[in-house]
């Protein structure tokens, strides 16, 4: 018994769907839904199918599932660690620093007597090696590999496997592959070139069902796009267990590797680095680096405390009112959603009575960072409010809670963790909304609306 069955692909980015349309929702490609046809025997599938075991839910978990690393702040990222037969992609704006995170990663992998095997279709073994120098890991017996083509590849990395086993010093039968990167590698299945969505498709596609049947950690560097997306079909995102992603700029020597989706762990959780001489270093107290302590305080700036993942973070957020003689002046926001900005203006001119519509307001979130919580708000009140009386907001006083349209200060999740923070960076005065605490009530002032903002920051 035959069947046809219709569907509907994007000759963009690979993505497939049910019904047809005139512009691909993930990729937005106008025209590039094409109709395929499906032809299936039941029967013969049925025929050729082997029935495969089946593992129970509680049985028990291996002691060695994860790998822990000598990188803390990349185990905290990946939620504790590399999980073995796990795909990991890493995407980056170029020079951002994947490859010497992954160099060093491979290097002390090696070190810790667990088989790790570098492959790279961009550099040439001698580039690796100089990179080495630099970074000062030259000592180290770290497999090079430099292909391009898949299949030769995959030979390599079996045969590495097989003689991994015969050693008997290897800490775990693991095996930790690094593909640098993604897009320069090519099949001979396909005669597309090297980096067109085919290409990726079929090359990741074949790359993690060997790793899931082998026991071996994947680790895919990414190149991005113009617009900071990752280079390639969507379906690459989905078909990984992890994506992490490289923030920062060439005008700041720091970095911030996030999770954007973790199948292991949590996301949305950070790891801070220093690109230095010697390559990226871990930041083990991320609260400083966004913070300015100049002793001298100044107008427009405010400390708040907020939550990354995991981890607490001390930021601080500066704000910028100037008059303007334009008909609609200029909103600009750095690290801040603009629309929660106009949102805040709006409730500041309506609830408090601070009045800027005939003013330019600037905002900006100091280190380079992103925040998308709502307990931002009143951090941001506080920064706007300051800016516009010309008021400096007291250095020992931080701020979080979510303002609502009302001018009402509402509570938010995990208020303990960011008054511990706050305390052990040496603040003493905390402005949020209520919560049940178990901390000194003398350090933590509750307010419930934003005009009690004014005899604060006063």
């Amino acid at each position: 018994m035959s069947k046809a069955k219709k569907r509907y692909s994007c000759s963009t980015c690979g993505t497939i769907s049910n019904k047809w349309s005139g512009q691909c929702f993930d990729c937005g490609a106008w025209g590039s839904i094409n109709e395929e046809t499906i032809e299936y025997n039941l029967n013969q599938i049925k025929a050729l199918g082997t029935p495969q075991a089946t593992t129970a839910l509680d049985a028990n978990v291996a002691d060695n599932i994860r790998i822990i690393t000598a990188i803390e702040e990349l185990n905290r990222v990946l939620g504790g660690g590399l999980v073995t037969s796990s795909a990991i992609l890493i995407g980056g704006d170029p020079g951002i620093g994947k490859s010497t995170l992954l160099l060093q990663l491979a290097a002390s992998l090696t070190a810790n007597k667990i088989g790790c095997l570098y492959v790279t279709g961009e550099e040439s073994p001698e580039q690796i090696k100089l990179r080495a120098l630099r970074l000062g890991i030259a000592n180290n017996s770290t497999n090079i590999l430099a292909a391009t083509n898949i299949e030769n590849i995959i030979a390599t990395i079996d045969s590495y496997k097989n003689r991994l086993l015969s050693q008997a010093e290897q800490k775990n039968d693991a095996c930790v592959v690094v593909i640098d990167s993604i897009q320069t590698m090519s099949s001979n299945t396909l005669s597309a070139a090297a980096g067109t969505v085919s290409q990726i498709r079929a090359c990741t596609l074949e790359l993690i069902d060997y790793a899931k049947h082998h026991n071996i950690i994947l680790l895919l560097a990414c190149h991005v796009t113009k617009d900071g997306q990752l280079a390639g079909p969507k379906l690459l995102e989905h078909m990984v267990d992890t994506v992490l992603y490289f923030e920062g700029d060439y005008n700041n020597h720091f970095r911030i590797l996030r999770s954007i989706k973790n199948r292991f762990g949590s996301i949305n959780e950070i790891g801070v680095f220093e690109m230095t001489a010697l390559g990226l270093q871990e930041v083990p107290n991320p609260s400083e680096l966004f913070l300015s302590r100049s002793g001298k305080a100044a107008s427009g700036s405010a400390v708040f405390a907020g939550i990354e993942g995991s981890r607490a973070l001390l930021i601080e957020i500066q704000a910028l009112i100037a008059s303007s003689p334009m008909a609609m002046p200029r909103r600009s926001v750095v690290g801040w959603d603009v629309n929660r900005l106009s949102m805040m203006i709006a409730v500041l001119n309506v609830r408090f009575g601070l009045n800027l519509s005939a003013h330019e307001v600037y905002l900006t979130i100091a280190g380079g960072l992103r925040i998308t919580e709502p307990a931002t708000d009143l951090a941001v009140a506080a920064a706007l409010i300051s800016a516009a009386t010309n008021i400096p907001i007291p250095p020992e006083m931080v701020f979080f809670g979510e303002v609502a349209l009302s001018g009402e200060i509402r509570k938010v999740t995990r208020s303990e963790i960011r008054t511990k923070e706050a305390m052990r960076m040496g603040f003493n005065q905390i402005i949020c909304a209520g919560y049940q605490n178990n901390t000194d009530d003398h350090l933590i002032r509750q307010i419930v609306h934003l005009k009690q903002l004014k005899s604060i920051i006063s």
